[in-house]
């Protein structure tokens, strides 16, 4: 009832606090139990009270609040209320779970003392924060929480993402430290000032240090919470890290020295191992609060089903799930996803429409069924998790230490003795647990997939050879053999298939030009390349939120497919927000008119952009910057050669303003 009525729904605290003085437990008992603080639970509980006295406009407490409602029945106008807000909540709950949770989602499920322990350190002058965990298991959900805290404690908040930045930004250390410096900069709602605080003589660390000490902590009077995510994108160029977290950890210490530091508070997040050379007194990850995010309980499992309404589930019902998957969050959550909405088939699936419907493809009725063939598909490619576990397996092959290592952990039933710095890999994918010297495999969906991926007969091949084109020539012309060859071309299909956009994914992208470079190599002919940026697109998702950052990503996806229209033309969705055009056979001017093209129908699309906080932009309406390179390739170049050169000029058009074409011709080895 308290749902249906207020603005936003009960926190999960305070739907723990009414639960367990339902039982008459005192606060004491309640902040043990949950690992909150005990004047944190009273001040929640005595807004509750009021909230309650509100609703029924009678003073309701904690002594009397069973006494007073246990007995009453619902009206008829409550009844309604209820079933209103319960459709409503099954239409907020489509969206695929797939983004990081909000600090109010119902969905959020905290994990004490975690948020707790998060929550007091950030209010300590100078902290740093540090989250570890692997992939998808709610990191990002963590720090949405404590910048909604932050806000509480009048602190100011700003999240870098370090996958939003550009390849070339990583080429030195300069222009990542200045990228880091406007972005924060520019989150802050400050006026740039880079130049003027910028010295080449004196080095972009200090220039840095400078900027930060004496422009950005003297304009912010509140503390400023600066929450680093995806860190392991820099943990890919050794020589930029190996500068940039040592300097990190001396805004840290300077704290202890210097007032100004003190504003500062630092939260980073990454799920990789730290392998760097770096001294024990330069690391940041040796120093401030370390926290990792461990898997879901038994009890937030409950937890997370009764928020999707999954009465039904029971104890048995966790234990074989936990069995197949863990407590991992996000599976987890991608099973009750399904089971509590089986009239949206699985995601991946819709790419491929089959004309012949079967029993096995209808959705079936009986919860119990769906659950049954929930974890019988587990593991296969035909289930829910298929995406997750190809990324785990595209890891694991992409190292052969990795996948030799794994193999052995597969054969064995009671686990075995690796390398150290293979367990701690392994280990940071979220793959095993460690007992002891030992190490085992997570839960049975890890081993059920690896073992026919890795132990089959075809198991040493890369993953794009586990499911190859048939060649249709020597194929019989049998039932059995069509059904194998539409089968097989329809997985080709969904490994090479960005789920989003419905164009071709990053992976094929690079096999596709690959295999091009090659051709126009022999056959010395044209190759162009394209490559395009949405412009200001995080401040958008910001802006308007992440459901209508995938609107605009769907849009655009379409309008540039519009552009470009021979068959052996491909497009790609080549990042975040960048997408690639592989043009074989085409000059430089032709490619030209394709950016040019590109650009103005985005342009047309008129998705509308603004914001007050951050004081306007150059136009209106969401734009693209292009960047585009032409050659005619030789056999002793790799064909990334194209690839650096065109993002180069991308990056030369988000330099000159955005919004426009910019040119990068190169013949051999030679960058004009």
């Amino acid at each position: 009832m308290l749902n249906a009525s207020l603005s936003e729904p009960l926190t999960s605290l305070q739907e723990l606090i009414l639960r367990q003085s339902w039982e008459g437990k005192t606060y004491t008992v309640i902040a043990q139990e949950a690992f909150y603080g005990a004047e944190r639970v009273r001040k929640v509980a005595a807004r509750l009270w009021l909230l309650l006295s509100e609703t029924w406009s009678e003073p309701i407490n904690k002594a009397n609040f069973r006494k007073i409602l246990e007995s009453r029945s619902l009206t008829l106008a409550q009844q309604q209320l209820i079933q209103k807000q319960s459709e409503s909540l099954v239409r907020t709950v489509v969206e695929f779970p797939n983004r990081p949770l909000l600090y109010n989602s119902r969905f959020y499920i905290p994990r004490p003392p975690i948020e707790e322990l998060a929550h007091a350190e950030m209010t300590q002058p100078g902290s740093l924060i540090r989250i570890r965990a692997p992939r998808k298991m709610g990191k990002s959900s963590l720090i949405f929480y404590l910048l909604a805290q932050a806000e509480v404690e009048n602190y100011q908040s700003v999240i870098i993402d370090f996958q939003q930045a550009d390849r070339i930004i990583f080429s030195d250390l300069n222009k990542l430290l200045r990228w880091f410096s406007i972005n924060v900069t520019r989150e802050l709602n400050l006026e740039s000032r880079l130049d003027q605080y910028w010295d080449e003589d004196i080095g972009s660390k200090v220039s840095c240090t400078n900027y930060f000490q004496a422009y950005i902590l003297t304009q912010i009077q509140s503390p400023i919470i600066l929450a680093l995510t995806e860190v392991d994108r820099v943990f890919e160029y050794p020589e930029i890290a190996g500068e940039f977290f040592p300097l990190l950890r001396f805004w840290h210490e300077q704290a202890r020295q210097v007032n100004s530091w003190q504003k500062l508070r630092m939260i980073v997040t990454y799920s990789t191992e730290i392998y760097l050379p770096l001294q024990l007194h330069q690391s940041p990850f040796n120093v401030g609060l370390p926290l990792t995010l461990k898997s879901f309980t038994a009890q937030q499992v409950q937890q997370l089903a009764h928020q999707y309404g999954l009465t039904w589930i029971g104890n048995s019902h966790i234990e074989q799930l936990m069995n197949m998957v863990g407590g991992h969050p996000y599976l987890i959550q991608l099973a009750f996803y399904h089971l509590a909405f089986p009239e949206y088939p699985f995601h991946q699936q819709s790419v491929i429409q089959s004309s012949n419907s079967t029993p096995e493809n209808e959705v079936l009725t009986s919860p119990q069924s769906r659950f049954q063939n929930l974890l019988e598909k587990a593991p296969t490619e035909a289930g829910i998790f298929n995406d997750y576990l190809r990324h785990l397996l595209t890891k694991i092959q992409s190292d052969p230490q990795l996948k030799a290592s794994v193999k052995k952990i597969v054969e064995s039933d009671t686990g075995v003795e690796i390398e150290s710095i293979i367990a701690h890999k392994l280990k940071s994918l979220g793959l095993i647990h460690l007992e002891g010297d030992r190490v085992q495999l997570c839960c049975a969906l890890y081993r059920l997939y690896l073992t026919k991926q890795l132990l089959s007969t075809s198991g040493d091949a890369p993953l794009s050879t586990l499911i190859p084109y048939p060649d249709t020539s020597e194929m019989e012309d049998t039932s059995d053999s069509e059904q194998l060859k539409k089968e097989n071309l329809e997985l080709q299909q969904l490994c090479n298939l960005d789920e989003l956009t419905q164009l071709a994914n990053q992976r094929y992208f690079n096999s596709y030009l690959q295999m091009e470079w090659q051709r126009a190599s022999r056959n010395q002919t044209d190759l162009s390349l394209i490559v395009c940026d949405i412009d200001y697109f995080k401040i958008y998702n910001q802006i308007y939120g992440y459901s209508a950052g995938d609107d605009c990503l769907r849009q655009i996806a379409r309008s540039i497919r519009e552009c470009v229209n021979r068959p052996d033309d491909v497009v790609a969705r080549y990042g975040g927000e960048e997408f690639s055009i592989v043009l074989p056979r085409t000059d430089l001017s032709g490619a030209v008119c394709v950016a040019e093209r590109i650009r103005e129908k985005v342009r047309s699309l008129a998705i509308e952009i603004k914001s007050n906080k951050f004081g306007g932009f150059p136009d209106e309406f969401v734009t693209v910057s292009v960047g585009v390179s032409h050659t005619i390739p030789h056999s002793d170049e790799d064909y990334t050669s194209i690839v650096q050169a065109t993002e180069r000029a991308l990056y030369q058009s988000k330099r000159k303003g955005r919004n426009r074409v910019t040119v990068s011709q190169f013949q051999a080895s030679t960058v004009n």
